[in-house]
């Protein structure tokens, strides 16, 4: 995926980010109601608007950048598979913090920034390509102090969505480790069979297809020499 098409999709959320602070103050409205309340029937909206809303404007701009970065990282790396991690990462964050976070209201996109850091991290570790451990060691250099996030320090803050966030992300990075994270990688194991190597009276041709990997062989006919 291009930079500006990688850039797009999060900048149209940040862009929302603040449209919904604006409405806030608009009219007057406090919609932290609207946040994930766990282990409530009320509470159970919050799932959809949780990392939409946030509590001031401080809030607002500390999740701006890092939101933007870590997502556009996420989509110009992993294209192939970024929608479906974004949507894991998503929907694991928001029901665990449903199941086990304190009884308050859970509001703002900090739990999905650690979820995308995880991914992005762990994916390196995981998968051991180069690419992977370059972009793995950048986001620890640039956001390794995320990680005191993840206890109860600071009052006020959902140190629970930012440690299910970050268990969410590790969870992706294993469950999508063997995809291909973007159009630009090509498989290159070449693949051995025994009668390859082992067996001089058997030859043939293989047909590999990438699109539906159909494989076709086909035996030489072996050459008998008759008694004369």
């Amino acid at each position: 995926m291009d930079i500006i098409k990688s850039i797009k999709i999060p900048a149209y959320i940040v862009a929302s980010f603040w449209i919904v602070k604006f409405l806030e103050d608009i009219t007057q409205i406090d919609l932290g109601f609207l946040g994930i309340y766990p282990r409530s029937v009320h509470g159970l909206i919050g799932l959809i608007f949780w990392p939409f809303i946030h509590g001031n404007y401080e809030h607002l701009i500390s999740n701006t950048a890092t939101f933007f970065i870590l997502s556009a990282s996420l989509l110009f790396f992993y294209p192939n598979i970024a929608y479906k991690v974004a949507l894991y990462l998503f929907l694991i964050t928001g029901i665990g913090v449903w199941l086990f976070a304190r009884d308050a209201y859970h509001i703002g996109a900090s739990g999905l920034i650690y979820g995308f850091a995880s991914f992005l991290f762990f994916s390196g570790i995981f998968r051991k390509d180069n690419k992977a451990v370059i972009i793995s060691l950048t986001v620890a250099f640039l956001y390794g102090g995320m990680i005191y996030g993840i206890f109860p320090m600071y009052p006020g803050v959902s140190y629970e969505s930012h440690l299910i966030g970050l268990l969410a992300g590790i969870y992706c990075a294993h469950q999508f480790k063997d995809y291909i994270a973007s159009g630009d990688e090509v498989e290159d194991d070449i693949i051995y069979y025994d009668n390859d190597l082992n067996n001089d009276l058997t030859e043939g041709y293989r047909n590999l297809e990438s699109d539906s990997f159909k494989y076709t062989f086909k035996q030489k006919e072996q050459e008998v020499e008759s008694d004369k």
